[in-house]
């Protein structure tokens, strides 16, 4: 799942993607995925792209907040929270220094299709 997160925020340049294991930590999913935008269209985009990727896939979404603003989109796919965030908020919530016990999960580098 995160990898196909991944590949679908690359193709709308999405930027700087971490995938944490919270496992240990928080017992209501499996990973976070933080993926930056770089304003609030960009962010919209990705987030929808992210959507149409995992609904071909056959993923369904539990639950979506932060569509509207496009400042911080958090899309539920339950084994997976997937936090789509304008730059800015990711700088100032700091989401990977909060969780800076968990595990850094690998992620797949942007291919130069993506670019």
């Amino acid at each position: 799942m995160i990898d196909i997160a991944v590949e679908a925020a690359y193709d709308k340049l999405g930027e700087n993607p971490v995938a944490l294991d919270v496992s240990k930590y928080y017992a209501l999913s499996d990973a976070f995925l933080l993926v930056s935008g770089r304003n609030e269209r960009q962010v919209q985009s990705i987030a929808e792209e992210i959507e149409d990727k995992f609904r071909d896939a056959g993923y369904r979404l539990v639950l979506k907040e932060g569509q509207q603003l496009g400042r911080w989109i958090l899309l539920d796919y339950g084994d997976v929270l997937i936090h789509v965030m304008h730059e800015q908020e990711r700088m100032f919530y700091s989401l990977e220094r909060l969780w800076a016990d968990c595990p850094v999960l690998k992620v797949p580098a942007a291919s130069a299709a993506s670019l």
